[in-house]
């Protein structure tokens, strides 16, 4: 793989005509594809064939509590102060996490683990021990295991930051979305800058390997210098990854939004600005663009990793390790297992009944045909490394399948041609390799290899900017 320019163009004008509605390819097919008329055998023997291929493992446990509702937020949680509701949902995902592990092979290391939601830490220290001794007695943890979780900076203290730290945690991920009050208050979510920077104080003092934040443009009352400030102060808190998301307004979708002044968000123009500015900032600041959304230090795992061409991509978004079968514990979660992927009940009592009756709590899944595999070979190499090998994609599918890139591709060609012509890629007969004005616009590149795009409505997925 060559070396790859870290820079990125903005061009306002392309970005306008290409702004539209698409997957985020954290998956290929998204999740979208994913069906209730699955039979479940199918994910027993993903995991069989996993085992015999020693493939390593990510694993993912979902914790669906928060104690307030944020106004912007798409996730599937249960908003409630009540507490108590924690203990039995810890129970039932540890019931959950003994119904699978005796189905794969203790040989096979654990090269990441999750904790995501909602609000991880809306658990009590006594039940994050209870949960982590559960999976640490149930998988064997490679030495070099990523192991992160993602908390809500209002709930977290001095204490509680170092014991995860002296558990294992080695990743931690907050969200600010934005520093200014008045955004704060119209997105219901209270944090005193003095509370975030006394987190991050925590956290590096508790000895955390890597830090990432989360900022939303797009909501209501930003502008392009308020968010210049907030971006300023982020900038001072010094983290080794920025993850900056596109409001998605969806409330068709998430009613909740509906309680946000939909007149005072900004203008499509406005968010250009914004993320233009936005993209100076950060890469002024020594920040390198992985990809999508996200951002990281020069010397971090996933620039590096983007650099080699080890970065993978999967429901847990960027990752640097290796490519792994995911398995999803909890309500809503998702695994991805060699060939198929399944999703977990998304209502609590779905998924406890399921587990009730010694049922596995998948709610809708899908088996990928050998389309689906080098169509996801290409969406996911374009997406993480920004450029795709016509010679290693052949080779790969040659002993399965005798694949011609250019004759397997030829319906969708005119449209790499058109892409070429707006100069978001450059094609070769060694490949594709997509240039700075392209990466901002990388989700539209890999939308030309998903052969379930014409049959999905509009209104599913959030703009490509």
């Amino acid at each position: 793989m060559k070396p790859l320019s870290q820079t990125v163009e903005f061009d306002a004008a392309l970005l306008n005509k290409y702004n539209q509605p698409l997957p985020r390819y954290t998956s290929y097919p998204p999740a979208t594809e994913l069906s209730p008329n699955f039979d479940t055998t199918s994910f027993r023997a993903a995991i069989a064939l996993g085992n015999y291929k020693k493939t390593p493992l990510s694993l993912y446990c979902h914790i669906p509590f928060c104690e307030t509702a944020c106004y912007f937020c798409g996730c599937n949680t249960i908003v409630t102060p009540r507490k108590g509701i924690a203990a039995p949902y810890v129970d039932y995902l540890v019931r959950h996490i003994r119904q699978i592990a005796p189905l794969i092979s203790r040989d096979r290391r654990v090269h990441q683990l999750h904790w995501g939601g909602g609000t991880p830490n809306y658990l009590n220290i006594h039940q994050v021990d209870y949960l982590w001794e559960q999976i640490s007695q149930q998988f064997t943890f490679d030495d070099r295991a990523e192991i992160s979780i993602e908390i809500n900076p209002r709930d977290g203290d001095r204490q509680y930051l170092n014991h995860l730290r002296q558990l294992g945690f080695n990743r931690i991920s907050f969200g600010i979305q934005d520093f200014n009050p008045t955004v704060q208050a119209a997105i219901n979510r209270i944090q005193p800058e003095s509370m975030l920077f006394n987190v991050m104080d925590w956290i590096r003092e508790a000895g955390f390997k890597s830090v990432n934040v989360d900022l939303i443009y797009g909501l209501p009352y930003q502008t392009v210098d308020s968010f210049r400030e907030t971006v300023e102060k982020t900038l001072a808190l010094n983290p080794d990854r920025i993850a900056v998301f596109n409001f998605a307004y969806i409330p068709w979708m998430k009613p909740i939004q509906k309680r946000m002044p939909a007149s005072e968000m900004p203008s499509s123009a406005e968010k250009l600005q914004i993320l233009q500015q936005t993209i100076a900032q950060l890469t002024d600041a020594g920040y390198v663009f992985i990809g999508m959304d996200h951002f990281a230090k020069p010397n971090d795992e996933l620039a590096i990793a983007q650099q080699t061409g080890k970065l993978h991509r999967n429901f847990q978004g960027y990752t640097t390790q290796p490519e792994s079968d995911l398995v999803g514990f909890g309500m809503t979660s998702i695994s991805m297992v060699q060939d198929v992927y399944v999703q977990n009940h998304k209502r609590i009592g779905d998924f406890y009944r399921a587990l009730d009756t010694n049922q596995l709590p998948i709610e809708r899944g899908v088996r990928l045909s050998q389309d689906d595999l080098i169509r996801r070979t290409v969406i996911m190499e374009l997406m993480c490394q920004f450029q795709l090998s016509v010679q290693d994609l052949e080779a790969k599918y040659h002993l399965r399948f005798d694949l011609d890139f250019n004759d397997y591709f030829a319906p969708v060609l005119p449209q790499l041609d058109a892409l070429e012509a707006d100069g978001l890629l450059k094609r070769s007969r060694d490949g594709i390799e997509v240039t700075p004005s392209g990466r901002l616009l990388i989700r539209n590149i890999a939308a030309v290899f998903d052969a379930y795009l014409g049959d999905r409505t509009g209104n599913v997925f959030s703009k490509s900017i």
